[in-house]
């Protein structure tokens, strides 16, 4: 009886036609096919396994499989370079639910690093994880999202001075929804409030570096990574290094990209009043509508650079209000303002 081993196998063509058995870790260095001949049947030859680059090279070279690479975190440095000036924290948060009057964060993941004025990413200098048993349980499907269960938070205080340690020096707060997380980190403490913000998710063109979509999750696949979603600190190292990658033709990294970003102002423009058949046109160039209830006006609302504030208003004149008296309500927001709730910017 021939005698089978637990070699990973994968099915080739032998010369003669017949179907052979490719083993991955086989020594094919003395015969071309990979296999042993007798008279009567084809026998295994007893080898050194594949090492893993040599694995990986064969199964990308066949370009029937893609790799991904688990996704391992940064070390925090004992040695900060004096050439990276500049601090930069990446939070992430879990919730009980999706509005911040309401809802209670349940846990924050931080990673604190530094950068240069080009944008270049230097040193880790710090991570925090905390975890916070909320007023209510836990509902279940934020569970079911987030892995987080009211049993693991019993008890749990999210350390504030260790936090503030963190965010206190920070030049600048990223977030992959800001205007998410930022109205929630602001209601839970007022070390948040007088820093400059930045959304990674809505200010880095991903489409123009070969992204299809802009979730994290996505990212990190698509980057050729894999990792523990859904729980703060691994989201934070996730992003870190998504943002990290250089670009392909322009040698820009996504960081870079963000930094320059958060240094231009952008104008908040209410249509106020504007037609009710107009909806769909104005939704369909990106408006959002706000129902008032968070203090600003009850209108369609967009985010554009300062530079193209001329632009969308004389689209709002001619297509919309159809008449070039219109004076739309506008706001400069910077990045120290922009992504707060919109009561906080009236």
């Amino acid at each position: 009886m021939p005698v089978h081993d637990n070699s990973k196998r994968m099915t080739q063509q032998h010369p003669t036609g017949k179907p052979a058995q490719f083993d991955m870790f086989i020594d094919t260095t003395n015969n071309q096919d990979g296999l042993a001949h007798s008279p009567s049947r084809v026998t295994r030859v007893k080898s050194q396994p594949m090492e893993e680059a040599e694995m990986l090279a064969h199964l990308t070279a066949t370009g029937r499989y893609r790799i991904l690479h688990k996704l391992e975190p940064r070390q925090v440095t004992g040695r900060v370079r004096p050439e990276y000036p500049l601090h930069g924290i990446i939070i992430d948060t879990e919730t009980t639910g999706l509005d911040h009057r309401k809802a209670e964060i349940i846990e924050i993941g931080v990673i604190a690093f530094t950068f240069d004025e080009h944008g270049t990413i230097g040193d880790i200098t710090g991570v925090y994880g905390g975890l916070q048993q909320p007023g209510t349980a836990i509902p279940a499907e934020i569970t079911k999202i987030t892995g987080i269960t009211d049993e693991m938070v019993a008890g749990q205080f999210i350390d504030i001075p260790e936090l503030r340690s963190l965010i206190e020096p920070a030049d600048l707060v990223i977030a992959h929804n800001a205007r998410f997380d930022r109205p929630f980190c602001e209601a839970f403490s007022p070390m948040f409030s007088g820093k400059a913000w930045a959304c990674s998710n809505a200010e880095i063109d991903w489409s123009s570096r070969g992204f299809e979509g802009t979730k994290l999750g996505y990212l990190i696949g698509q980057a050729g990574f894999f990792h523990n979603g859904h729980r703060a600190v691994d989201d934070c190292f996730a992003l870190l290094e998504i943002l990290d990658r250089k670009g392909e033709a322009d040698g820009i990294s996504p960081f870079a990209e963000l930094y320059n970003a958060s240094q231009r102002s952008r104008v908040r423009i209410f249509a106020e009043n504007s037609p009710y058949d107009f909806k769909d046109h104005l939704k369909a160039r990106g408006y959002r509508w706000s129902d008032g209830a968070e203090g600003g006006p009850k209108s369609w609302w967009i985010e554009v650079d300062e530079p193209d504030l001329e632009d969308e208003l004389r689209y709002l004149r001619t297509e919309i209000y159809q008449y070039p008296e219109a004076d739309p309500l506008t706001k400069i927001l910077t990045a120290f303002d922009r992504f707060k709730a919109l009561q906080d910017n009236f």
